[in-house]
């Protein structure tokens, strides 16, 4: 089936600037500039916020937002660019000289802190009583909650300004190395083919293991090149945030990440409490693919792989462009008009082709109030998951166009939400289609399955490892060798029996970019927790049916706006901070197990 609308593979910017550094561009750039240095030096003169100069600080704050608002445009604009050119030096270059400007307004933002330092709570009360910041109440009151544990002012200062070319500069290292990434591909014919290293992915997806294992053992021989300078590249961005974590009086390096995450303690334990004591179900779900293919398990490249099923056919662009929209537009008529509305605007990067980064995510701006959605579309099935994912989140913050930019900073725990509903969607409404044999049956029950294992033990076992290596790395550099432990035993401890004797992978630590992402640590278990909400939205969607839509927006609008527990409880009324929350959500794909396990025995594979 393909799609009425022009289903175009390459994205239109032009919404943004006519062109990459064109006069338009540069002018916007200096202007902000010049604001960011004019709002910061008139801040670095201004007391601690006093009833007295509480309008002074209004206005900061608002400047504040307003300079983030069009930093993040050009961030967003760069970065597209970026991505789907990440050979071409001159972006490479534009997004280093953003990061300078951004630690100038990270300048402006530790003045913010400063100001609300143990301020008053009638100076305080007065200033978020101001018009101009109706609806920032949230946000300031995090700006409060965060200077409490700020180094002083010409320390932050100096931390910003280092991170430039220290901790951001190894997470740039990172990508433009990852982008300009080959590897030799010996296909199962004899052929062999050097393909861009944002394919591999979709190779181990494939329906034929000996191309899975080829990309993924392939693809190791390249990261194995690499381990050292990748090594040192998480070890300096650990060690600076360890480091700057002591000197904050940070006690734990899951702080940060959960304050960023707007999430408690409580919950973070409670989620992962309820997930380990129900490995089972997801487990399962990975040995009745382990069966499919002869073997008693699985290794950690058949995970996005289909089960061992009759084979479907290829996904092209226009027909994946298709499903998307019919799934969402009879089941949620406002995205499937979102997405047939992107489509049409030509907001989504899909081609195939060499120099593009790996990976895919969606961004945008909140001065337009336009998204853009990117991946690389190999014409399989979870490319078409991942289409869904992303125009998801590209649909959550379309629907926080209407509220003021501090308002749209939603935590990634939230933000996951949405792309996960979106996912659920097209799964559902493809399964309900009619006429379906076993097969293709099977096939969808697979791809919703499938999920679960990804969510519920990979992810778990990314969490896993990243907290074990913090936990080394506070004592000192962690070599390599190391390194590779620490990710085959949380390979081996979350997946258990279900991953086959030598199936783990030594260099995940390496090829998951997510480790290296230097604004933000932790970049695992928010997919977790979004992934089980959506679950428990989902279930309430489905009993009430249309009804729950306007209030299912009203969640997506509040979450910048308060935090996870709060979002939650005003929605669902439910208490997430206990496990039996959470155990209930990861329940919920007992029934589609089940329903892949009865259709097996009616269908003839070959193992």
């Amino acid at each position: 089936m393909s799609h009425p609308i022009d289903a175009g593979r390459t994205w239109d910017l032009s919404g943004y600037f006519p062109s990459f550094d064109g006069p338009e561009y540069k002018s916007f750039k200096e202007t902000l500039r010049g604001d960011v240095a004019r709002h910061l030096k008139h801040a670095a003169l201004l007391a601690p916020l006093s009833e007295e100069n509480t309008p002074a600080w209004r206005d900061e704050i608002v400047a504040y937002e307003d300079c983030a608002t069009r930093l993040g445009h050009l961030g967003s604009f760069v970065g597209c660019l970026g991505a789907a050119d990440a050979a071409a030096e001159a972006y490479q270059t534009e997004d280093a000289a953003l990061s300078l400007l951004g630690a100038e307004l990270e300048k402006l933002r530790s003045e913010l802190l400063r100001a609300v330092n143990h301020t008053s709570d009638r100076a305080f009360a007065l200033l978020l009583g101001e018009p101009a910041l109706q609806g920032a109440d949230f946000f300031a009151d995090r700006l409060r909650q965060e200077a409490g544990r700020r180094m002083s002012t010409p320390e932050e200062t100096l931390a910003a300004d280092l991170n430039v070319d220290g901790i951001h500069a190894w997470g740039r290292l990172y990508e433009t190395l990852t982008g300009k990434m080959t590897f030799v591909m010996d296909w199962p014919d004899g052929r062999r083919e050097t393909l861009p290293m944002s394919q591999r992915r979709a190779l181990t997806a494939h329906t034929d293991r000996r191309v899975r294992r080829a990309a993924h053992e392939n693809g190791n021989v390249v990261w194995a090149a690499h381990e050292d300078t990748l090594a040192a590249a998480l070890n300096s961005i650990s060690g600076t945030r360890l480091s700057l974590n002591r000197h904050r009086r940070i006690g734990h390096f899951l702080e940060p990440s959960m304050f960023d995450a707007a999430i408690s303690r409580a919950t973070v334990d409670a989620m992962h409490a309820a997930v380990h004591a129900t490995t089972a179900l997801p487990r399962r779900a990975l040995k009745l693919m382990g069966r499919l293919q002869g073997t008693p398990g699985v290794a950690w490249f058949d995970q996005e792989a289909p089960m061992h099923l009759p084979p479907q056919p290829p996904v092209p662009w226009e027909k994946a462009c298709g499903l998307v929209a019919k799934a969402f537009s009879e089941q949620y008529p406002a995205l499937g008009d979102y997405f047939e509305d992107m489509l049409r605007k030509r907001w989504i990067e899909s081609e195939k082709r060499p120099n593009k980064r790996p990976g895919a995510f969606c961004t945008g701006s909140e001065l337009n109030r336009e998204q853009r959605v990117y991946l690389t579309h190999a014409d399989t099935m979870h490319d078409v998951i991942t289409l869904a994912h992303e125009v998801g989140h590209a649909f959550h913050s379309h629907t926080l166009r209407t509220e003021r930019p501090v308002a749209t900073w939603y935590p990634m725990t939230l933000a996951e939400t949405a792309s996960n509903f979106g996912e659920m969607l097209l799964i559902h409404g493809l399964l309900r289609e009619t006429g379906l044999s076993p097969a293709q049956r099977a096939f969808l029950l697979d791809c919703e399955v499938s999920r679960a294992p990804g969510y519920l033990l990979n992810i778990t076992a990314r969490f896993e490892f990243e907290k074990h290596f913090y936990e080394e790395r506070a004592a000192g550099t962690v070599p390599v060798s190391r390194l590779k432990e620490l990710m085959t035993q949380a390979q081996r401890h979350v997946f258990g029996d279900a991953l086959e004797s030598g199936g783990e992978d030594p260099y995940f630590w390496a090829s998951k970019g997510h480790f290296f992402i230097s604004g933000i640590s932790f970049y695992n278990y928010p997919y977790l927790f979004g992934y089980l909400l959506s679950h428990a939205l989902f279930a309430q969607y489905r009993r009430e049916g249309p009804d729950f839509l306007p209030r299912y927006e009203a969640f997506l609008r509040r979450t910048g706006s308060a935090t996870c527990e709060v979002a939650v409880k005003e929605t669902l009324g439910r208490d997430i901070t206990q496990p039996e929350f959470w155990a209930e959500a990861v329940h919920a794909m007992e029934h589609p197990l089940k329903q892949l396990e009865a259709l097996v025995p009616e269908l003839t594979m070959k193992p």
